[in-house]
């Protein structure tokens, strides 16, 4: 695997077929990042940059909001800004957040995901009905 373009923001796999090559997109990684974070249990949601706040203000929905990807040396480091909702245990439920994303990386796209980096940005209070 590697980078094609440090502009393009895509990967292309190396494979043994002669029918072509494939590229992911560095922003389809990340999505499938935030979704996977999103579907634990006690994490109320991803935080943006103020760009993605603005945007999300119009409508507009980022599933990449909140995540970072990189990759160097064939391996993807991610990391997550989330914001967890009151009452969960930050370390169980981190340790969850990083076995998620971790899997399904790696069963997607073939990528080999070395470390996932998580920042507790807030806690949400509010209660749910």
């Amino acid at each position: 695997m590697s980078k094609d373009n440090e502009n393009t923001g895509e990967y292309t796999m190396e494979t043994t077929s002669e029918v072509g090559t494939v590229k992911i997109a560095d922003d389809v990684v990340a999505t499938i990042a935030g979704l996977a974070a999103t579907e634990i249990e006690g994490v109320a949601s991803m935080q943006g940059n103020l760009t993605n706040e603005i945007v999300g203000k119009l409508g507009v929905r980022n599933l990449s909001k909140g995540v970072k990807i990189e990759l160097m040396a064939g391996m993807v480091h991610v990391e997550l800004s989330v914001v967890m909702k009151y009452g969960f245990s930050i370390p169980k439920t981190c340790r969850a957040i990083q076995d998620r994303v971790k899997t399904a990386i790696e069963n997607m796209t073939g990528l080999k995901v070395e470390n996932v980096n998580i920042r507790i940005v807030g806690v949400d209070t509010e209660k749910t009905k």
